[in-house]
């Protein structure tokens, strides 16, 4: 188009514009509406990068470019890592254990190390021979029991 036709649709509009004002403020509502339409779609965009990095992954890493652009689901930061461990792209998060259960834990095999390294007590027969009364024997027999070993076949 040459200068003198862009002239002329020019003036042609600033005169649709002076004799249609409703026309005129539909362009301009239009115009308006545009913009907020971009507008919106930048900040959804922007939200959505954001709920990535929640997630913890750079959206413009090329590993997971493909997964931000075709990604569909819910968009909380918990989902997307979800749906970033079944893709097998990040490795499964491990739980998180509190400190009360850990200690509980350590205390635990604690125990369970000093049980393995006590002394054997004394055997069952010695035991039987250095009693002093019957009355002892009988004790030492209902301790075995007790126990679930059975003495008479010792």
């Amino acid at each position: 188009m040459s200068n003198i036709e862009d002239n002329f649709y020019d003036e042609d509009e600033d005169q649709m514009q002076e004799s249609n004002p409703v026309r005129a403020r539909m362009k301009q509502l239009e115009k308006e509406n545009r913009e907020i339409r971009k507008a919106l779609a930048e900040a959804e965009n922007s939200k959505r990068e954001l709920n990535f990095v929640k997630a913890g992954i750079d959206p413009s890493n090329p590993k997971f470019k493909y997964f931000v652009k075709g990604y569909d689901g819910d968009m909380s930061p918990e989902a997307i890592q979800s749906a970033l461990e079944e893709a097998q792209l990040i490795a499964p998060q491990k739980p998180v254990v509190d400190d009360s259960e850990k200690k509980g834990w350590q205390q635990t095999n604690k125990n369970a190390a000093g049980a393995e390294s006590a002394p054997p007590g004394p055997s069952w027969v010695k035991r039987i021979q250095d009693a002093q009364s019957e009355q002892e024997v009988y004790q030492i027999f209902a301790e075995a029991e007790a126990q679930g070993i059975d003495l008479s076949t010792l």
